[in-house]
This record gives structure tokens, sequence and C-alpha cells, in this order.
């Protein structure tokens, strides 16, 4: 039983890996960072997947851990200390996975659960009950927040273009 999830799960993340990684750039937005947010999340997934009681869960399980390895991850560079920041002049670009457009910019300007809401939702096409699983809040939660940050998003948008 535990070797047929353990070969479940290892299937599941070499099947989705790229959007696990667009998910990562995402947040980071930098190919190596979102490389090693990726492997932390499927490090984390591979030790800790005992815990798993529903097979049918290990999409919103692993979602969950990939968002919080994430926000861990953009926590900590926060915390370095100013000599030690990653230099962005020589930063590498990812083709096909950066946004071509100002709106990924004021995704970002949200605030951060309503940023994971909205890139869950539209990015990696997740339905509500899966985001609201993913982020252990109220689907009524989800949808208000979703709905508020499109709003806002639309306003944000609006000042852009006068």
């Amino acid at each position: 039983m535990k070797q047929d999830l353990y070969d479940h799960i290892v299937a599941y993340i070499v099947e989705n890996q790229n959007k696990f990684y667009r998910l990562a750039y995402s947040y980071v937005r930098n190919r190596e960072d979102a490389l090693d947010v990726v492997q932390n999340a499927v490090c984390r997934a591979l030790e800790n997947y005992g815990g798993i009681r529903n097979e049918g869960a290990v999409n919103t399980w692993f979602y969950r851990i990939l968002v919080n390895e994430s926000l861990l991850f953009i926590k900590e560079r926060k915390r370095l200390p100013l000599g030690e920041e990653d230099q962005t002049e020589g930063q590498y670009e990812e083709k096909g996975f950066e946004p071509q457009d100002d709106l990924y910019d004021l995704i970002n300007c949200l605030d951060g659960d309503t940023q994971t809401i909205i890139k869950l939702r539209f990015f990696e096409e997740l339905s509500l009950k899966e985001i609201a699983q993913i982020m252990e809040m109220n689907l009524n939660t989800i949808k208000a927040r979703l709905y508020r940050g499109l709003r806002q998003l639309k306003v944000n948008m609006q000042e852009v273009d006068v």
C-alpha cells in the first residue's frame, strides 16, 4: 500500500513538473530559485507521503506543499542581509514562463492570499473547491477573496490605462 502511494506520488510529480515549475516561478521570478522551490517541495512531499490518507488528495496536498515552499522561500529571501541579496543585473529570464504584460505585476501587488488564489485559479486552472482545500480555507472565503481581488485588479488596470 505505501509503495503504491509512493509510486503514485512520484508519477504525479513527474507528469506535472512543468506546472509546478511555472507556479513556483510565478512566486520567485527567477529560474534557479523556482527550481530550488520545486525541488524542496518534492523532497518534503516524498519525506511526508505517509501522512496522506486519501490517494485522491495528492493533487491538493502537493499544491499546498508547493505554495508553502514558495512563500517560505520569499520570506527567507527578505531576511537576507543587504550584501547577500541576489544581484538582478544578470538575471536569466525563462522564455515561455514569464508574464508578457503588466497584469502579472498587478497581481503581485495584491495581498498574499489573494495572489495565491488568483494564480491557482487562472494559471493552474484549479477549481475553487481545490483551492479551498489547498489553502485550508472556507470555500466562501475563497470566492470572496477571488472576486474582491479581481475587482481590485480591474481598478488597478484602469488606473494604469489612464
